[in-house]
Order: structure tokens, then sequence, then C-alpha cells
């Protein structure tokens, strides 16, 4: 399964990107996640592999997450007209998954966040899953960026509104 999802930020890139890299933000704007930590490498560093825990109501899911491309690797001084690139592989039971995103300037204050998702899944469960409720996981993708984009734009923190 791929897809693709989008959203405008009303921020220079530089900032996008740097709230993005910032493992001290994530709580704050990608809803559902309890843990994520580095097993190996640096954070958001090409390499990286990290445990990573998400919770959807009572549920928990524990999985893999490589970083296999960042571009450019210093987030500062990012030469005008050029892309930032953050990639990663997610691996869990039953599911592997590729995440390209791509952050371009849509203007002077203004970020274009693109997102390329593809998913395979193993095992019965996991391909049911993913045949009968693709839309959930296209959902799922927009509303982390829509959140990141609250956090960005307005100080807007996940934990908040979830009590």
């Amino acid at each position: 399964m791929k897809y693709t999802v989008s959203i405008e930020i009303a921020l220079p890139r530089e900032r996008v990107v740097q709230l993005l890299a910032d493992p001290a933000q994530m709580p704050k704007w990608l809803r559902g996640l309890v843990l994520h930590e580095p097993l190996s490498g640096v954070h958001g560093q090409v390499g990286t592999t990290s445990r990573v825990v998400m919770r959807t109501g009572r549920r928990e899911m524990e999985c893999t997450e490589t970083i296999t491309r960042r571009e450019p690797q210093d987030l500062h001084g990012i030469p005008e007209g050029s892309v930032v690139r953050f990639d990663r592989q997610i691996v869990a039971d039953g599911m592997w998954s590729a995440v390209r995103d791509r952050l371009t300037e849509a203007g002077p204050t203004k970020t274009l966040w693109v997102s390329e998702n593809e998913y395979r899944f193993s095992g019965v469960l996991m391909r049911l899953v993913g045949l009968l409720m693709p839309g959930a996981f296209r959902k799922q993708s927009l509303e982390h960026m829509q959140d990141f984009k609250a956090f960005a734009e307005e100080g807007k923190d996940v934990r908040e509104a979830q009590g």
C-alpha cells in the first residue's frame, strides 16, 4: 500500500525542520508516543536505530525505526531552494513501512511538507488490516502532520488535549 499526504506550515523551512528533528519536541506533537529511544547511533542521524512505542486507545505497538536518509546533515543555514529530506524505515510484527518526508520552501515564511508512505504486511491479520482499513493509515499520517502544524504554529501540545 502506498499513499502521499502533504501539509503547508506557516513557518520558515529551517525552523520547521529543526522542530521536526528535535527529539525533545516529539511528545508535544506525535500523538500516542510513549517512547522513542535510540538503540544505536545518535537520534536523527543516518543509520540510527530506535525503539518506538506508540499507544492508540488501550493498545500499544512497538516498532523499530531506522533513519535511512537525512539531507542536509546540518539543519542550520540550509541553502535556499534546496529540499530537506528525512527518510526512515519502520518494522513491527507483521509490518514494514518506509516514510520519505520532503520539506520545501513554499514562500519566505511557509513550508510544504510532503510525506510518501509505503507499507508492506505479512501474516494473515496484518494483511487483513491493510486490505480492510487502508484509509486508517493515511488518516493517522495526516493527523500527525496536522498535530505538528498546530504545535509549530500555535504551540499546541497534544498531551494537553488528551487530558
